[in-house]
């Protein structure tokens, strides 16, 4: 199939959480088109190992570059700590990935700590870990696996009371630490910066200022677009979405999630 600037880029999760980059992506590239691919009949991802997730994800990429996409966005960052290298080396269009900006909140000045709060597969990966042994105090890092989120979050629910069980339970050993940032490192998690937010105020103390690695990669998107001549300069951004799951169902809750102005608050 002959690529053209007028290609679809490729979004893909393996659920409905890359939807935040996919939204990050339509604010700062509105000319191109997507194709938003959630690998929903096997997510979560989070709790698989790590050759499942590596030959899901590399199954959904191949569905993607056959459906014509000039580009894809692994977002994703439990498929991209498991296997970004195996993706670029067999996929024949430019991959980009994401990863938890744990660079960006290390950088937030103070005494506190910063919270890495991911699924557990990312919290255990090796690359996750190389990028955290990267940092200058890699020991102000607190890496906090969140099992239940991303299964709300795939049900459509947006308000931030909606995850205070989950929240209460979570944060019970750390109540009352001082925290400069909190890494929002499941790119689901930023659809729920409200629930975040509350979260915060109601157990953590200091700053709390949240970060996620989804403009980054978008950023890295526009950068390889540029130099592959590839942006496309009269799209409009149309977007299509495609899931392995129950499409009836989760179309609608892909809609709700795309244009929801409340995954902004907080």
């Amino acid at each position: 199939m002959e690529l053209s600037k007028n290609s679809p880029i490729g979004v893909f999760d393996s659920g409905l959480g890359g939807i935040s980059v996919l939204r990050e992506a339509l604010r700062s590239l509105p000319n191109e088109n997507y194709i938003y691919y959630g690998d929903n009949l096997n997510a979560p991802y989070g709790d698989r190992t790590e050759a499942e997730i590596t030959s899901l994800t590399l199954r959904a990429l191949h569905h993607l570059v056959e459906n014509g996409c000039k580009a894809i966005v692994i977002a994703c960052n439990t498929a991209t700590a498991s296997c970004f290298e195996a993706a670029c080396a067999q996929i024949q269009v430019p991959v980009i990935g994401i990863e938890p900006a744990i660079a960006l909140a290390c950088a937030q000045q103070g005494k506190g700590k910063v919270l890495m709060m991911a699924t557990l597969a990312t919290t255990r990966l090796p690359r996750y870990l190389a990028l955290q042994g990267r940092m200058a105090d890699p020991e102000r890092v607190i890496n906090i696996p969140c099992p239940g989120l991303v299964n709300r979050i795939e049900q459509g629910r947006l308000q931030a009371e909606d995850y205070d069980d989950l929240f209460d339970a979570l944060l019970a050993p750390y109540e009352g630490l001082e925290a400069d940032a909190i890494v929002l490192g499941c790119t689901h998690y930023p659809l729920i910066k409200n629930a975040f937010a509350r979260a915060a105020q109601r157990h953590l103390s200091g700053a709390c200022a949240l970060y996620d690695g989804g403009p980054t990669s978008v950023r890295q998107l526009a950068n390889v677009l540029s130099e592959n001549d590839m942006a496309n300069p009269k799209g409009h951004g149309a977007v299509a979405f495609q899931t392995s799951g129950d499409t009836a169902f989760y179309q609608p809750i892909f809609e709700k999630l795309l244009h929801a102005d409340t995954v902004l608050a907080g």
